[in-house]
């Protein structure tokens, strides 16, 4: 049975490490389940984005969604910031590198939820894929973001020549957030 991590960083967040069996064939994963959140909220949706090595993918946030990452193929540096005003842990910054390990060891084969008024985003340490979960359908409206190099969130993103969207290089920095968009603890997580 995965074992499930609260982070001792950001309230909210949880680290799985799941069980892996394997043999001469290959290996097989338990890359999520419902019952590893008591309380959880129920996942709908599953999206799946491949990148290239030295991007970067947000921050990103939502007021109400919630989020399961999984990165079966390369490496990724997890970069995820409490927004939250009132969280014990608000403006707290966790980086967690997931994925295949750089110098040939094992695939650690982690999974990160994500609860609503995280930002989140990751840079592709290796060429990747991310498979990510989510608790609502696509809702434009709550598609929000923060500033990926906001100096105030301090994120070491691991790569020296960031090819970063343009949208992502829009994003406001977190001091400049509307009223209206900035996430408050009394959130479900």
């Amino acid at each position: 049975m995965a074992t499930v991590t609260p982070s001792e960083v950001i309230d909210g967040i949880a680290v799985v490490t799941p069980d892996i069996h394997g043999d001469e064939r290959g290996c097989f994963v338990e890359t999520y389940r419902r019952s590893w959140f008591p309380g959880g909220r129920e996942m709908i949706q599953a999206n799946r984005a491949d990148r290239r090595a030295n991007s970067i993918v947000g921050l990103h946030y939502h007021l109400h969604q919630a989020d399961y990452w999984y990165i079966p193929f390369g490496r990724a540096r997890v970069v995820l910031h409490d927004l939250r005003a009132g969280s014990p842990t608000d403006g707290a910054t966790l980086v967690i590198d997931v994925g295949a390990d750089l110098n040939g060891g094992p695939h650690d084969h982690s999974g990160i939820y994500i609860p609503p008024g995280i930002a989140h985003g990751f840079s592709a340490l290796t060429d990747m894929t991310i498979t990510y979960l989510v608790d609502g359908y696509y809702n434009a409206a709550d598609e929000l973001g923060v500033a990926w190099d906001d100096p105030q969130i301090g994120a070491d993103w691991g790569v020296s020549e960031p090819v970063v969207s343009e949208r992502d290089q829009a994003n406001p920095n977190r001091s400049e957030l509307p009223p209206a968009f900035q996430p408050h603890r009394a959130l479900r997580t």
